[in-house]
């Protein structure tokens, strides 16, 4: 379908729509064209020169298939595009937005989740799952920094990341964009704004620090990763203290932050769907915890309120509106849209109030970009993308993510680290040459897919740098079960895992690693000492095959720098990776989160071996027992200051504030 095809790649906002383009006689008289003056003048005076239609256009966006630059001249509104020529496509777009009556300047942004990903060539860093798995902030906000770089390297200075669901099953399909199950860390891995977007100046407002920044996007607001089963775009049926203590909390650290902007999520709390939830976008997000920047739907997010998607279309843009979202993803039918929105303002339905809060948070993180007095790309940085010293970084964030589950069987020495001088060994399994594959989705495509997508290290190649120039390295995708015997193998390397997937078509009830990896790992393995690496988004059912492995190794999804578990697993650099989400033993224990009363894991949440310690502990994650305590009363204080009430029940209230918006 067209929306799988066209869902991820790039956003366009161009937040200003005209009918005809006038010379203005002296720029310098307008308030908003003057950069001395403070953002919310700026804001005011712009805001009072604007037409209805105009502040339509700004509530805009459209996908790039049916965008031109007569199309942003018109009506000023936002598409999608697919990577190409960046500098030259973007500043096509901004001339076309500058040569308006006001010149108001759009705002380009892009899914940037696990570095530049749209981009071939563009650093690839591990997804959010493997970061999290390093209980390292401050390496997040250096991942932000090179990851700002590389997308102003394109001319782009908005993206759509972080993603700071706490996911709370592994059958969901963005589980690998989620730090992990527990809010804390989530909490601790929101540094990544800091790095994107700078240090705010006043926290708690919008700011982004200069041409080397970009604005930042929290998404999805609120409980996306708490859905039943964990289904995607699903029901998140809880109460509305858990709701805030569990998903809501980081979004009070992204805004202390000074997060630019937040996208909504598709799914529903206690059976409203989030894109019309009144209570939580307008009375919760944007009042009690202060948010001063714009809210943005997901792609189509307003068509799927209804069920069927688009049954009752004015309905569904009179509810997303006043339910408080800003900016609307339409993206196809543009005319509909900006007609039906138009007609529920004169008709009252929607008013002019509700119009201009929206227009104002757009115009409030416009001005805060700096694009009125920069709105052309910076193409002096164009040399940022896929640089050494991001790709450096890339690599040391895949060695402190990878996480060491066992090593050595019982009774046995350990196998890791590996030899580097062994005469000859084995490397087998679908992921080890592949560098689509160690990427995952969001990776060049929506989906990602599997071959020689981008520029990048290899897990393979990074073995084959490694080891001693005298070893022989035998890589076999698939081999046999007499392929390894009496070749003189002093061990094999099984790097088996998932196929790439996001959203709705990586969702699993099942989480079995594919048979074709399954069958390596017992044909390698049945004959020779064996180091499995598993690459995939989540933890996998494993247990059954554990036995015949010497060492297990979980590595996530990578990203671009595979060299980065040879490291370890040569021991250059000891383990130092923590789950960051619990390992079941079957299916059927889900969900199962660390402090759930059945607790029973085959791996506990925090659990991670080092080359030097090899017995399993539980320490590692129960200290975190004593700490949540506290934690949970300082939380519990934050959000009393900024005045998120604690309810009894919260399906009651967000189906009063549903019936508000009706």
């Amino acid at each position: 379908m067209a929306v799988l095809i066209t869902r991820s790649i790039i956003y366009l906002l161009v937040l200003s729509l005209v009918l005809e383009v006038i010379v203005l006689s002296d720029g310098s008289q307008f308030v908003y064209k003057d950069p001395s003056q403070p953002v919310e003048a700026r804001v005011k005076d712009l805001l009072g020169r604007m037409t209805l239609k105009e502040k339509i256009g700004q509530m805009t966006q459209i996908e790039r298939s049916i965008a031109s630059f007569s199309v942003i001249n018109q009506y000023g509104i936002a598409k999608q595009a697919s990577p190409s020529v960046w500098y030259d496509m973007v500043d096509g777009f901004q001339q076309g937005a500058l040569s308006t009556r006001l010149g108001i300047p759009m705002i380009y942004g892009i899914d940037a989740v696990h570095g530049h990903n749209n981009v071939y060539g563009a650093t690839l860093f591990p997804h959010n799952i493997g970061l999290g798995a390093t209980r390292d902030p401050f390496l997040a906000r250096r991942i932000g920094v090179a990851t700002a770089l590389e997308v102003r390297g394109t001319g782009i200075p908005y993206v759509f990341a972080p993603c700071i669901a706490t996911c709370r099953d592994p059958r969901w399909g963005r589980c690998y964009e989620s730090y992990g199950e527990d809010t804390d860390l989530v909490r601790n891995m929101t540094d990544i704004i800091i790095g994107l977007q700078g240090e705010p100046t006043v926290p708690g407002t919008p700011f982004v620090g200069g041409g080397s920044r970009v604005a930042a996007c929290a998404k999805h607001f609120v409980g996306d990763g708490g859905t039943v089963d964990g289904i995607d775009e699903n029901n998140t049926v809880t109460s509305y203290q858990e709701l805030v203590k569990i998903h809501m909390a980081p979004y009070v650290d992204a805004i202390a932050k000074g997060v630019s902007t937040v996208m909504i999520s598709y799914s529903s709390f206690n059976g409203v769907k989030m894109h019309r939830n009144k209570f939580l976008i307008t009375k919760v997000l944007k009042r009690q915890l202060g948010f001063k920047g714009f809210t943005i739907s997901d792609f189509l997010g307003i068509d799927r309120i209804t069920t069927p998607p688009d049954a009752n279309y004015t309905y569904s843009v009179l509810v997303s509106v006043n339910a408080g979202i800003d900016m609307i993803m339409v993206p196809f039918d543009y005319p509909t849209f900006i007609n039906t929105l138009e007609a529920l303002v004169l008709d009252g339905s929607i008013s002019m109030r509700r119009i201009n809060s929206a227009v104002r948070r757009i115009l409030r993180v416009k001005f805060t970009l700096g694009l009125f007095e920069q709105p052309m790309a910076t193409r002096s940085l164009n040399s940022e993308v896929g640089q050494d010293d991001h790709r450096k970084l890339a690599r040391e964030a895949v060695r402190k993510s990878v996480v060491l589950l066992k090593n050595g069987k019982m009774g046995d020495a350990p196998l890791l680290p590996l030899d580097k001088t062994a005469p000859k060994i084995l490397v087998a399994g679908t992921h080890a040459n592949d560098i689509g594959l160690q990427c995952g989705g969001w990776s060049i495509s929506w989906q990602g897919s599997a071959g020689n997508t981008t520029i990048g290290t290899t897990i393979l190649e990074g073995i084959s740098t490694v080891v001693g120039g005298s070893t022989e390295v035998d890589h076999q995708v698939a081999p046999d079960a007499n392929y390894p015997k009496g070749k003189g193998y002093s061990y094999g390397i099984v790097v088996i895992g998932e196929p790439p997937y996001a959203e709705i078509p990586g969702d699993s009830s099942n989480l079995t690693i594919p048979s074709d990896g399954i069958q390596t790992i017992q044909n390698v393995c049945s004959s020779l000492k064996c180091l499995v690496i598993l690459i995939s988004g989540r933890p996998l059912v494993i247990e059954p095959y554990l036995p015949m492995m010497d060492a297990f190794v979980a590595a996530w999804l990578p990203g671009t720098e595979g060299a980065g578990i040879a490291d370890v697993i040569f021991g250059d650099y000891d383990f130092n990776g923590k789950l960051p989400r619990t390992w079941f033993k079957t299916v059927d224990q889900l969900p199962m989160n660390v402090g759930d009363k059945n607790y029973d894991p085959l791996f506990p949440y925090g659990f991670g071996l080092s080359m030097n310690l090899h017995h399993r502990t539980s320490n590692c994650y129960l200290h975190k027992a004593g700490r949540r305590i506290t934690i949970y009363i300082i939380f519990w204080y934050t959000i009393t200051i900024v005045g998120i009430p604690l309810l009894a029940a919260g399906s009651g209230h967000t189906t009063r504030g549903s019936l508000l918006i009706r």
